[in-house]
C-alpha cells in the first residue's frame, strides 16, 4: 500500500470514531498526530496531506498547528454535501454551529452581532432601561435608516421576558408615526384612541395603542413625525401615567406603558425640548461604517447564511467580493447591505442553477454600484488589511437553520426570489432559449424585483420644487403621467432629466397655444420613419393632451414629441473615467488619493505606492490588475511621477484592451483637477487627458488672464431649440453675466440633427460646454438640466469658464435662485416691483444664513424668498396674516435671527414685517 493511501485510511478511521461533540472538542488532526500513529516523519505526512487536500479528500483547518479532517465523514455529520474543494477554513465552527435549543437560555442581546464590541455600551443602556424599578425608563433609539433600531427595540422586549419582568402575554405594540404624519389628529387618535363623535367619521369609541400596550412596551418608530401637540400628550402621559382619548376633556384614564421611540433625525432639532427631557435614556445605534471590521464580516456571514439556508447550498464568496460588499453599504447601512446580498446571491444562484454543490460569488459578477465598494474599501488600507487577516481567499458560508431575531422584518423580501428564478429558467429552457439568454433575461428580472422592493426604503428627495419655478405643478404632474406611459410602452426606465425636459417642452407649447404665437417647425418628417415605436407613443400623448386641455395638437408637434422620445436614454449608472495614481515611495500616491477623496468624495480612484526595492515588473503586474478592477467602461487615466511608470499605459492597453492614458509629474493639484473633470464635469478620457497634459497647477493655470478665449461658446440643448431652449439660454446667460465680464455667446439648439448643428457651430467657434436635456457626447463638459436647476450646475459652469482661462468675478450671489424667484414673483406681486425687490430678498436670505451660521439649499432659499416677497406685499396692502397657533412652540433663537434679518426691509424698502408674518417664516424651519 502506498504511503498516501495509508495516511488517508488513518485519517478516515480517526474521523469515523468522532461525533459532532468530539469534533468540536478536538477540532481536527495534525500531521504530527497521524505521523505518530503510522511512525512516519511529520514532514512526509504533511506532504501527503497537502496532496489529499488538492484531491478534495480532506479539509484543512488553518491555525497552529494546522489540522485536517476527513471530508466525507464531516458531510455525514452535518447532513449535507460540502462544495468541491480544496476547502480551507479558519475554524471548524464555520461548518458546525451550536444547537439552537440552547439559544433560549441565552440573554437575547447576545444574539446581536457586536454585543461585545460596537453595541456593548448600547446594550448596557438598554438593560438599565428595562431593569430600572418599578416600570423601566422611557427610551429613545437614534440611528440612520437601516441600522437596526426596530431589531434593537425587539431585543429590549425579549430581554424583559428573559429576566421575567415580562411574560408571553405582555404586549409589545409597534407603530410607525410616519404612516399618518400628514394627519396629526388621526395620528393622535391611533395612539390614544378616540371617543364617539370626536371628529367627522368617529362613529364609535376606539381603543388606542396606549390602552393595548398596557403593562408592556409601546414602540413608536419615526417618533419625530409626531406633531408638537402629540408630543405634549405623550410626555404628559410619561409624567403622570394618565391620558384622555381624543374628544375627552378629563385625563382620567390610566395605563402602565414603557415608551420606546426611534428616530433617524437629531432629537434636538426635531423634538420639543420638554419632550426630550422626559426621556432619560437615549441610545445611539452606530452606522454600518462605524462598526468594527469583525462585526461587519459577521453581519455579512449572517445575511449570506440566511440565503444559503433558503437555497440549501453552501455559498462561497471571495475576499474581494466581501470587501466590495462592506464598501458599498457604508451609506445605506445594514438594510442596504441585505438588499445587495440578496441581489448577488440570486445572481450566483442563477449562475450555478445546474451545479449541485455550491454557489460561487466573485468580484467580477457584482454590479457596478457594489463593485465600486471595493475601490472605496481599498482606499482605507487599514480596514482592507484587517479583512484580509480575518478571512482567507474565500469565505465559506454553510446553510444554517434560519433564526429570525424579529417576527416581521421590513427588509425581508415578500416573495421567494429563488423559486422565481427556478420557475422562469425552467420555462425559458423549455422554449429552447440558450443559457446565455436565460441568464441575461433573469438577471434583469432579479434587478427589477429587488429594486422595486427596496425603493420604498430610500429617502429620495426630489428636486421638483425647483422645476416648479419654471413650469406650473399641473404641467409637471401631467409630464409625470406621460413619463409613466412612455416607460410602460417603450420598456425604458427614464431619468428625471426626461421629466424636466418634457415639462419644459409642454410649458413652452402651452404658452405658444395660449398666446396664439405662430409655431415654427423644421422639416423633420423623416423622424416618423426612423422611430415608428416612439411615433405611436407620441400619438397617445397627443390624445392625452387634447383630452385633458381641450386643445388641438398640430401634427408637427407629434413629430417633435417623437423626436424627444427617441432622444431619451434609459436610466443607468453612467460610469466615470477611472483614475489610478502611481508614485515611488511607501505612501506618496495613497496620500494624494486620500486628499482627493476627502475633498471631492470621489470613489473611482485608487493608488499604487511603489517602494524603491520593488521591481518594475511587479508594479506593472499590480497596475494591470488594478486597471482591470477599476475600469467602468470609460477608460483609465494613469497619473504617475516618473521613470518606467510612464511607459506602462500602452503595455496595459495591449494586455487588457482597456483604453489607458498616462500623464507624468503627478501632484496633488493634478489629482484634484483630474477628479473634478471626471466626476463633476463628466468629461471623457480623451478630453480629460488633453485638458490636463499642460496643467502646471492652479496658481499658474488659472491666472493667465491674458490668454482669453474670445471665440468660446456654450450650447443649450432642448427638444426644438426654441421655447424651452431659449428660456434655458436666458438662465445660462444670466449666470455668465454675473460671474465674468467676458462675452460668452450662448447658442440654443434642438435635438434633431444634433451632430450636424454641433459640427456647424464648431467650424466657426470653439464649444466650451453643453447644457440641456441630452448629453451630445462631445469632448467638452456637459451639465444636465436637473444639475443646473438644483444648483450644482451653476458651480460647474463657473469652473468651466475659469478653466478656459476666462477671468471670474467672484460673487456669492446664487443666480439660479435669483432667476427662478424673479420669474415667480412676477406672477405673485402686483404692487411691489419684482426687479427691485428681488435683490433685497436675496440680501435677507444672505443675512439670515449668516445669523443661523448655515447655508440654505436652493429649494429652501426659493421658498423663503417667494414667501417673504408675498409677505412684504401683504404689509403694503395692510393685509398681513394672523398667526393662529401657539407662538411659544416656535424656536426662540430662530425668531431672533429672523427679526435681525428682516431689518433689511425697513432699511431699504421702509417696510416692516409684523410679528405674525415673522412667526410664519419661523414655521418654515420646523
Amino acid at each position: 500500500m502506498k504511503r498516501i493511501e495509508k495516511i488517508y485510511n488513518c485519517i478516515e478511521e480517526k474521523c469515523k470514531e468522532c461525533d459532532l461533540g468530539k469534533l468540536k472538542e478536538i477540532k481536527g488532526f495534525s500531521a504530527q498526530d497521524i505521523g505518530d500513529d503510522l511512525s512516519i516523519l511529520r514532514n512526509n505526512v504533511s506532504k501527503e496531506l497537502n496532496e489529499l487536500l488538492r484531491m478534495d479528500k480532506i479539509i484543512k483547518i488553518k491555525g497552529r498547528p494546522v489540522l485536517y479532517f476527513h471530508k466525507e465523514s464531516i458531510e455525514n455529520m452535518i447532513k449535507y454535501k460540502l462544495p468541491k474543494g480544496p476547502i480551507e477554513i479558519n475554524s471548524i465552527n464555520e461548518l458546525i454551529k451550536d444547537d439552537d435549543s440552547k439559544d433560549t437560555e441565552k440573554n437575547p442581546f447576545q444574539f446581536l452581532i457586536g454585543a461585545e464590541t460596537s453595541l456593548k455600551n448600547q446594550i448596557e443602556q438598554a438593560k438599565a432601561a428595562i431593569i430600572y424599578p418599578p416600570n423601566g425608563l422611557h427610551t429613545l433609539i437614534v440611528g440612520q435608516t437601516g441600522v437596526g433600531k426596530t431589531l434593537f427595540a425587539n431585543m429590549m422586549y425579549n430581554y424583559g421576558k428573559h429576566i421575567k419582568k415580562f411574560n408571553d402575554k405582555t404586549p409589545f405594540i409597534v407603530f410607525n408615526c410616519a404612516d399618518y404624519y400628514n394627519n396629526p389628529q388621526l395620528l393622535i387618535s391611533h395612539i390614544f384612541g378616540h371617543s364617539k363623535g370626536a371628529f367627522t367619521g368617529a362613529d364609535c369609541e376606539k381603543e388606542g395603542l396606549v390602552e393595548k400596550a398596557n403593562g408592556g412596551i409601546l414602540f413608536l418608530d419615526e417618533i419625530h413625525r409626531l406633531s408638537p401637540e402629540g408630543q405634549e400628550m405623550i410626555f404628559y402621559f410619561m409624567d403622570t401615567g394618565t391620558y384622555n382619548k381624543l374628544g375627552e376633556n378629563d385625563r382620567n384614564r390610566k395605563a402602565n406603558v414603557l415608551i420606546v421611540g426611534a428616530t433617524t433625525e437629531d432629537p434636538d432639532s426635531v423634538l420639543l425640548k420638554t419632550f426630550i427631557r422626559r426621556i432619560p435614556i437615549i441610545i445611539t445605534i452606530p452606522t454600518f461604517d462605524e462598526r468594527v471590521i469583525k462585526d461587519k464580516i459577521d453581519i455579512i456571514k449572517y445575511l449570506i447564511s440566511n440565503e444559503a439556508h433558503r437555497v440549501k447550498k453552501p455559498i462561497r464568496i471571495t475576499r474581494d467580493a466581501v470587501k466590495a460588499l462592506i464598501g458599498s453599504a457604508s451609506y445605506g447601512n445594514i438594510g442596504q447591505l441585505k438588499s445587495n446580498i440578496q441581489l448577488i446571491c440570486a445572481k450566483g444562484f442563477l449562475n450555478s442553477i445546474n451545479k449541485k454543490d455550491c454557489i460561487d460569488i466573485d468580484l467580477k459578477m457584482l454590479p457596478n454600484n457594489i463593485k465600486n465598494g471595493f475601490i472605496s474599501i481599498s482606499a482605507k488600507r487599514k480596514e482592507s488589511e484587517q479583512i484580509s487577516l480575518l478571512i482567507g481567499s474565500n469565505l465559506m458560508v454553510m446553510p444554517e437553520k434560519y433564526r429570525g431575531l424579529i417576527q416581521e422584518d421590513p427588509y425581508e423580501l415578500p416573495f421567494n426570489l429563488y423559486k422565481i428564478i427556478e420557475d422562469k429558467a425552467s420555462v425559458l429552457k423549455e422554449e429552447g432559449m440558450d443559457d446565455e439568454y436565460i441568464k441575461k433575461f433573469i438577471t434583469t428580472d432579479i434587478n427589477i424585483h429587488i429594486k422595486c422592493f427596496y425603493d420604498k426604503f430610500k429617502n429620495d428627495t426630489e428636486n421638483s420644487e425647483r422645476i416648479l419655478k419654471i413650469v406650473d405643478k399641473k404641467t409637471l404632474d401631467f409630464a409625470g403621467e406621460i413619463k409613466s406611459l412612455v416607460e410602460q410602452r417603450l420598456n425604458r426606465k427614464l431619468t428625471k432629466r426626461f421629466l424636466y425636459a418634457l415639462s419644459l417642452h409642454l410649458g413652452a407649447f402651452f404658452k405658444r397655444i395660449k398666446n396664439q404665437t405662430p409655431i415654427k417647425y423644421a422639416n423633420i418628417e423623416s423622424t416618423i420613419k426612423d422611430n415608428p415605436e416612439e411615433y405611436k407613443v407620441a400619438l397617445d400623448i397627443k390624445n392625452m393632451i387634447e383630452n385633458k386641455y381641450n386643445i388641438k395638437v398640430p401634427e408637427m408637434e407629434v413629430i417633435y414629441l417623437t423626436l424627444l422620445l427617441s432622444s431619451v436614454e434609459d436610466e443607468k449608472e453612467d460610469g466615470c473615467v477611472s483614475i489610478i495614481v502611481a508614485a515611488h515611495g511607501s505612501s506618496t500616491a495613497s496620500s494624494m488619493v486620500k486628499v482627493a477623496q476627502k475633498l471631492l468624495g470621489y470613489v473611482n480612484i485608487t493608488s499604487i505606492d511603489m517602494p524603491l526595492e520593488v521591481s518594475p515588473e511587479e508594479i506593472l503586474d499590480e497596475m494591470t490588475e488594478k486597471v482591470k478592477e477599476v475600469d467602468r467602461g470609460k477608460g483609465v487615466l494613469l497619473l504617475v511621477d516618473m521613470g518606467s511608470l510612464m511607459s506602462f499605459g500602452s503595455i496595459i492597453s495591449e494586455k487588457t484592451n482597456i483604453r489607458v492614458k498616462t500623464i507624468d509629474m503627478v501632484s496633488t493639484p493634478l489629482v484634484l483637477e483630474a477628479v473634478r473633470k471626471a466626476n463633476i464635469s463628466d468629461m471623457d478620457l480623451e478630453s480629460i487627458y488633453n485638458s490636463l497634459k499642460d496643467f502646471k497647477g492652479y496658481s499658474t493655470f488659472m491666472d493667465r488672464d491674458e490668454v482669453k478665449n474670445e471665440d468660446g461658446v456654450i450650447i443649450t440643448i432642448c427638444s426644438t431649440g426654441e421655447g424651452a431652449a431659449v428660456k434655458l439660454k436666458e438662465l445660462v446667460e444670466d449666470i455668465i453675466y454675473n460671474v465674468t465680464d467676458s462675452n460668452i455667446p450662448v447658442i440654443p439648439i434642438g435635438i434633431k440633427d444634433l451632430k450636424k448643428q454641433i459640427d456647424d457651430i464648431s467650424e466657426q467657434k470653439q464649444i466650451i460646454a453643453s447644457i440641456g436635456i441630452v448629453n451630445p457626447k462631445i469632448n467638452v463638459p456637459f451639465i444636465s438640466l436637473e444639475s443646473l436647476i438644483n444648483g450644482e450646475g451653476e458651480k460647474a459652469l463657473k469652473d468651466i469658464i475659469r478653466n478656459n482661462n476666462i477671468k471670474i468675478v467672484e460673487s456669492d450671489e446664487n443666480i439660479m435662485v435669483k432667476d427662478l424667484c424673479e420669474d415667480s414673483l412676477k406672477q405673485f406681486l402686483t404692487y411691489l416691483n419684482p426687479d427691485k425687490v428681488i435683490s433685497v430678498l436675496m440680501d435677507f436670505v444672505s443675512v439670515l444664513e449668516k445669523e443661523m451660521k448655515k447655508k440654505f439649499s436652493n429649494s429652501m432659499s426659493i421658498r423663503l424668498i417667494i414667501h417673504t416677497g408675498c409677505a412684504l406685499e401683504r404689509m403694503v396692502l395692510k393685509d398681513g396674516l394672523k398667526y393662529e397657533y401657539d407662538k411659544s412652540k416656535l424656536d426662540k433663537d430662530i425668531l431672533q435671527y429672523i427679526k435681525k434679518a428682516v431689518c433689511v426691509f425697513k432699511d431699504t424698502l421702509n417696510i416692516k414685517l409684523n410679528d405674525d408674518e415673522i412667526c410664519y417664516i419661523a414655521e418654515m424651519f420646523k
